[in-house]
């Protein structure tokens, strides 16, 4: 395996950085493949619920498919708690980080916020703030969390329901994580 000379970057050459910058294109041709590798790692992340996290996410997914969500959608469905496992506390933001360059601004907005959104449906129960989600009231995406909340998420932990197989959303996540399409200019 080629290696660049440098051990620090201010002493790097034009061939040094050309041979980082081909290496990271085979790195990023793999993030699909990683991005389902993570989400088969929920098959085993924490107990408590009817279902697996990857039940979960296969639920949430196979319903948004059903109701004709675009591919960035259910992708974004599928994928939206891999980062349970690295950041409870700020999964959504995480995965919305990871997303960001790949799907809709408006959907990564979404996943950023699913978990305060989703105090709505269980706060009440358990101390939290079931409006927690109304500082965000005047935010152009705060009906589409609230909906994605509601129809993809809060009810995606039946364990009757029957999900559609991984190998029915592996191609679309190769599709909409082949090519960063919302890559900022700055």
């Amino acid at each position: 395996m080629e290696r660049v000379s440098f051990s620090s970057m201010e002493d790097g050459t034009k061939a040094d950085f050309e041979l980082l910058e081909r290496a990271e294109r085979e790195y990023l041709r793999d993030l699909p493949a990683r991005l389902l590798a993570t989400l088969e790692g929920l098959k085993n992340s924490f107990a408590g619920y009817q279902v697996s996290r990857y039940q979960h996410s296969l639920q949430s997914a196979t319903r948004a498919k059903r109701d004709g969500r675009s591919e960035e959608y259910v992708a974004a469905a599928l994928l939206h708690d891999i980062g349970d496992e690295l950041a409870p506390y700020t999964h959504g933001e995480m995965v919305a980080a990871i997303m960001r360059p790949y799907i809709a601004p408006e959907i990564c907005w979404i996943v950023e916020h699913h978990g305060i959104f989703q105090q709505f449906h269980y706060g009440a129960v358990t101390g939290d703030d079931p409006d927690a989600r109304e500082r965000y009231r005047e935010h152009p995406s705060f009906d589409a969390c609230a909906e994605f909340c509601a129809l993809y998420d809060q009810n995606c932990f039946d364990p009757a329901f029957e999900s559609l197989p991984i190998g029915e959303f592996a191609p679309l996540v190769r599709r909409v994580f082949s090519e960063p399409r919302y890559l900022s200019a700055g």
